[in-house]
């Protein structure tokens, strides 16, 4: 690999400096590190054709050991070679959240070398949970990504790094990053932080380990920077600031790069497929991760859109032989990017919107966006966090942490800022919350959810 990061890995034997010799689990990430580091390069043309033909090993795999592929596939009149055109493999059925949640979509077993087998779960619109089993592989190709990731934007192992996560059960210090890094690289130490403990307390806790890195949910984000400016405080050393799950809104992106400093990377992925897209260290669109995954942006029809044209995000995991999540309908809205000017064939994402449940609900029916603005609602009454759920066709909830009781006045005015924004004078019920709003699954939080039956 050509990036001199990669010059720093630590070799299995102690006496074998260089070059570093690797064994075992860490030498085959190498490996699949150098095989990216050229398919990043290939035409987009050549990687479609070698994505297509994975996808017809994984679909001849599914065809015998799936039911529900089975059946896709026999009722689109398809064959699995025909999967290896691109066209045709657009004319099998999406896999939706609920024919996941039905619970037989899996395959009765995954290859042996694909062992050990985990379950994943996430909760969706619906807040049933989604059940997908991922393999060794799956997790093989979430470090590379990962390392892929660290390369593109130039993280210096030797940092000091500070995730904020809600797998994290209970606040420690590591002394390394943990995996994937510290499989291959000596690391700085490591700060793991639970998202659920107070904003005051994390602040304090980032404070006193001082990172140069830090892994965190965007909602956290703005709640550290409000917390850090009401304070007068900093994060002094702060170089690098990944930001993880959620969608990374463009006023936040540079609000937080203003207050600390630090170069912010956005990263797109899901539990159910791992990292999906990775921002251009040349440029603000995402790249795919093209060698794990086809990503699909499609309208309504089911139509791939135009570049800078939004639509469905439609996904297949071209190396889950546990369950074939092929053409698996995610719930999320993007918008189709041009071809990169880094010269990488990888297709790019030019932003992520967020997930069908985030669009507002017209009385004819009509969907659309919120068109923004609700990050001046402080500017007319004191706004502490705010959140909005649409209970009806033609009702809001709006659900409000204040430091003080709203005037008539105020209310007025947040009223006629808010129908501005949803785009209609939607009638609007202020409920006012102590503390906190509660945040939804696995600490995330959705500034409007339409609760509205579709």
């Amino acid at each position: 690999m050509s990036d001199p990061l990669f010059q720093q890995v630590r070799s299995a034997s102690p006496e074998l400096h260089w070059p570093p010799l690797l064994r075992g689990p860490e030498a085959v990430l190498e490996s699949l590190l150098h095989q990216l580091d050229a398919s990043q390069w290939q035409s987009a043309r050549e990687i479609q054709h070698r994505q297509h033909t994975q996808l017809c090993q994984l679909a001849q795999y599914a065809s015998r050991h799936s039911r529900v592929f089975r059946q896709r596939l026999q009722g689109a009149g398809l064959t699995v070679a025909d999967l290896a055109s691109p066209e045709n493999f657009r004319r099998l059925p999406p896999l939706s959240r609920r024919d996941l949640q039905r619970g037989d979509a899996h395959c009765h077993d995954a290859p042996a070398h694909h062992h050990p087998v985990r379950e994943f779960r996430t909760s969706g619109s619906t807040g049933e949970p989604v059940v997908v089993r991922r393999t060794a592989v799956n997790q093989l190709f979430w470090h590379a990504l990962t390392m892929r990731e660290y390369f593109w934007h130039e993280r210096d192992f030797s940092y000091r790094f500070s995730a904020i996560r809600p797998f994290i059960e209970s606040y420690r210090l590591q002394d390394d990053w943990g995996a994937p890094a510290s499989l291959l690289f000596t690391t700085g130490p490591s700060q793991l932080i639970p998202i659920g403990l107070p904003i005051a307390e994390i602040a304090s806790l980032l404070q006193s380990f001082a990172p140069q890195v830090l892994l965190l949910y965007p909602n956290v984000l703005s709640a550290l920077l409000d917390h850090l400016e009401s304070a007068s405080q900093n994060l002094a050393g702060l170089r690098f600031i990944r930001s993880i799950s959620e969608t990374l809104d463009p006023a936040l992106r540079q609000r937080a790069s203003a207050l600390t400093g630090a170069h912010i990377v956005e990263n797109y992925s899901s539990q159910e497929v791992g990292i999906i897209a990775v921002q251009c260290p040349q440029g603000p669109g995402l790249h795919v991760m093209s060698e794990s995954l086809i990503v699909e942006i499609v309208d309504d029809a089911g139509t791939p859109v135009s570049q800078g044209q939004t639509g469905r995000v439609v996904l297949t995991d071209l190396h889950n032989f546990a369950t074939p999540l092929i053409r698996y309908v995610i719930g999320d809205y993007a918008q189709a990017g041009a071809p990169c000017a880094c010269g990488r064939g990888l297709p790019v994402l030019d932003s992520i919107l967020g997930r069908e449940r985030n669009l507002v609900l017209m009385p004819d029916g009509a969907r659309h966006w919120p068109r923004g603005g609700f990050a001046r609602l402080r500017a007319v009454a004191p706004v502490t966090q705010y959140q909005f759920v649409q209970t009806g066709r033609e009702t809001i909830e709006v659900r409000l942490v204040v430091e003080r009781p709203l005037s008539a006045g105020q209310k007025a005015d947040l009223t006629a800022l808010i129908q501005s924004a949803l785009g209609y004078p939607f009638a609007l019920s202020f409920v006012i919350v102590e503390g906190q709003i509660q945040k939804g699954p696995r600490g995330k939080f959705e500034e409007f959810v339409c609760a509205v039956p579709l």
